[in-house]
């Protein structure tokens, strides 16, 4: 297992309180709170081996986006393995729904490494992991490292867990797939995690800096990613952009490329995955897709590379402005894919009962919510992410018209749709739109959306 804590030794607090997430079991400490289903911010934090159930959501993405790229070898060569690495994988939860939700038949292409600095929490993960072992065993004999020396690596059925610094961790292996969640910014591990890949890999972003991304923290933003926000109705969008700009501009400075999968502002943090290729070419090109946003009189906004002096005072950037979603794979995240890997099923929710977890209808209920919410309207809007579109909110709408009330989202779509245009709802907090229509066009289905209920 590496250095750390061996699952067979004492731990302080254990076995602490049993919760479920998706189909995983999961151990708390008992300081802290049971959570509630489907939270929309950070918990409290409690200390080491700490489990934010608001990041659930994105676990679950994490879970299909990984078995996607398996059952469609979108990532490496027909029936390759993949090494992944979770480089600050706490008490291990993501990387042990890897093991538990993704199909059996595809876990032994999978070499999974779990990597924490905390000795706490690396302990609990591999506790958890040996108490509730995988449906699907899977033993793996260690590969030569990246400097062709035997690796030291020791699975335990699937899982290697390893106590490093996460940029020690980055450096010393390759891998196909990198999770970076960090508490805060991800900044000082971007280059070391974009170096662990291999030629072609993914790399899964979090950062939970929102007030620097968004700009409400307009020091922060400039300090950390030199760059300027307004915080409006687009400052979620704007989070979300200006990370995937950070990183597609780090990589390029080492050779890569990115292409977005799926990219998310989520509660309270960001969330982006990335398909990252080796291609000094591609990477020359990467200023095409780098600009900003400029609130204008006769639309919302516009993205333009260079805005002038003039624009510059309504503007928000650097950001990516090129697409932001990978057409066909967030295409296949429907709440029918979600609830097919990481429902469980009534037999093991009985069993996870005798583990000492205790639910009653209304969890089964809400946890089912849970996990359709986690993908809800992505596949909708899958198209229209993957190319140019125009981005609204449904309660600004009713001031850009002229109207007296927003219309129904459903009224609204459907009437783009009348006119011959792609729309559909964003997943967001607030009400958001996105559709190919042209501003001029928005508005006049506005008012066509309006007359019909009236």
């Amino acid at each position: 297992m590496g250095e750390g804590v061996q699952p067979g030794e004492h731990l302080t607090g254990w076995p602490g309180h049993v919760w479920l997430e998706g189909r995983t079991i999961v151990h708390m400490q008992e300081e802290q709170e049971r959570p509630t289903h489907m939270p929309r911010g950070p918990a409290k934090r409690t200390g080491p081996g700490f489990l934010n159930p608001a990041m659930a959501p994105a676990r679950t993405r994490s879970v299909m986006l990984l078995a996607d790229a398996l059952e469609h070898d979108w990532l490496v060569k027909d029936g390759r393995p993949i090494r992944a690495l979770d480089a600050l994988c706490a008490t291990g939860v993501r990387i042990r729904r890897w093991r538990n939700e993704i199909p059996g038949p595809l876990q032994q292409r999978l070499r999974i490494t779990a990597n924490d600095l905390d000795e706490f929490a690396l302990g609990w993960a591999a506790r958890s992991h040996e108490l509730h072992p995988p449906s699907t065993p899977v033993q793996h004999e260690a590969e030569d490292d990246r400097h062709g020396q035997k690796s030291s690596a020791v699975f335990d059925n699937g899982l290697h867990f390893q106590r490093l610094d996460a940029r020690m961790a980055m450096v010393d292996a390759a891998y196909q797939w990198v999770d970076l969640d960090p508490f805060g910014s991800p900044i000082q591990f971007l280059d070391a995690a974009l170096q662990s890949l291999s030629r072609t890999g993914v790399l899964e972003v979090t950062a939970t800096d929102t007030a620097a991304l968004t700009g409400s923290s307009a020091s922060s933003q400039a300090r950390r990613y030199q760059a300027k926000g307004i915080v409006d109705e687009y400052a979620h969008d704007d989070a979300v952009r200006l990370l995937l700009a950070t990183v597609a501009t780090t990589a390029a400075r080492l050779d890569k490329v990115v292409t977005p999968l799926l990219a998310l502002f989520d509660g309270h943090h960001v969330r982006i995955s990335l398909l990252v290729k080796t291609s000094k070419s591609e990477a020359t090109a990467i200023g095409k897709s780098i600009g900003w946003r400029v609130r204008t009189e006769g639309a919302p906004y516009q993205f333009v590379q260079h805005p002038t002096p003039e624009q510059l005072p309504k503007a928000s950037g650097p950001l990516w402005i090129g697409p932001m979603w990978h057409k066909d794979i967030a295409g296949r995240m429907t709440e029918a894919r979600a609830l097919e890997l990481c429902a469980p099923s009534a037999e093991e929710i009985a069993d996870y009962q005798k583990a000492g977890l205790v639910w009653g209808a209304d969890d089964i209920e809400y946890s089912g919510r849970e996990l359709r919410r986690s993908v809800r309207y992505i596949a909708q809007a899958a198209d229209l992410m993957s190319r140019n579109h125009l981005l609204l909110n449904l309660d600004a709408l009713p001031r850009l018209a002229g109207v007296g009330g927003a219309p129904k989202m459903e009224k609204l779509l459907e009437s783009l749709t009348k006119m011959g245009h792609a729309a559909a709802r964003y997943p967001d907090l607030e009400p958001m739109l996105v559709t190919d229509a042209s501003f001029d066009d928005v508005i006049q289905a506005v008012k066509n959306a309006r007359d019909s209920t009236n």
